[in-house]
Formats: structure tokens, C-alpha cells, sequence
């Protein structure tokens, strides 16, 4: 069984860096794929960015490429995503996700991850 904790996030003004944290426990890293996703208020969880960590891959929403950055610290077990130039349309709760490695990949939906963490808010005030 995987089990995701998260951390981070918090309130920030329009143009600042925020970065969230995925700690991760049940399973190896280069087992898995990871994602994260975001839903605002009255919208539906959208796709942020994924990660395939045996294929040294990443894939990230347009709406946040260039901006958002995945990566893991290996000794602990932890994923990141390092938030640069945040916009107001970024203020959502985020969560980090899990999946078993598959053949099936990249992994876009949501229905695709079994392993959920609990979610983290994150403000952009303009």
C-alpha cells in the first residue's frame, strides 16, 4: 500500500514561488509514477504535472510549464513541486497522486492514480 502525506502550501502574493512536498511510504520511488493535481472552487480536478521517475520523464499542464518544477529528494523519500511566478488562476487545493508503474503512461487522469494524498490549499492573492 502507498501513502502519500503532503505539506507545504499556504497563502502568497501574485508572482511569488511556493513549494509543496509529497512524502512517500509503501513503496520505492522508481516504482511508481506520480502526478499533481489541483481543483479551485466550482471547477473539476485538473491535470498539473507528472512524473515517471525509471523514465527520467516529466510532463506538466501547459497552463503551468515553465513555471512549475518536479522533483524528488531520494533520501527521503519526498516529491516536490517547486511553484515559480504563481498567478491568481493558480490558487486551488493541490494533491499529489500515485500509481503503480505500468506500461500505460503518461498518466493525465485522475482515475488513473489509486494513491491520493489529502490535499494542501494554496492562496494567490493579485
Amino acid at each position: 500500500q502507498v501513502q502519500l502525506v503532503q505539506s507545504g502550501g499556504g497563502l502568497v502574493q501574485a508572482g511569488d514561488s511556493l513549494r509543496l512536498s509529497c512524502a512517500v511510504s509503501g513503496r520505492a520511488f522508481i516504482t511508481l509514477t506520480m502526478g499533481w493535481f489541483r481543483q479551485a472552487p466550482g471547477k473539476e480536478r485538473e491535470f498539473v504535472a507528472e512524473v515517471s521517475w525509471i523514465r527520467d520523464s516529466t510532463n506538466y499542464a501547459d497552463s503551468v510549464k515553465g513555471r512549475f518544477t518536479i522533483y524528488r529528494d531520494s533520501a527521503n523519500n519526498t516529491m516536490f513541486l517547486q511553484m515559480n511566478s504563481l498567478k491568481p488562476e493558480d490558487a486551488a487545493v493541490y494533491y499529489c497522486a500515485a500509481a503503480r508503474l505500468s506500461t500505460v503512461w503518461p498518466l493525465y487522469r485522475e482515475n488513473e492514480y489509486p494513491y491520493w494524498g489529502q490535499g494542501t490549499q494554496v492562496t494567490v492573492s493579485s
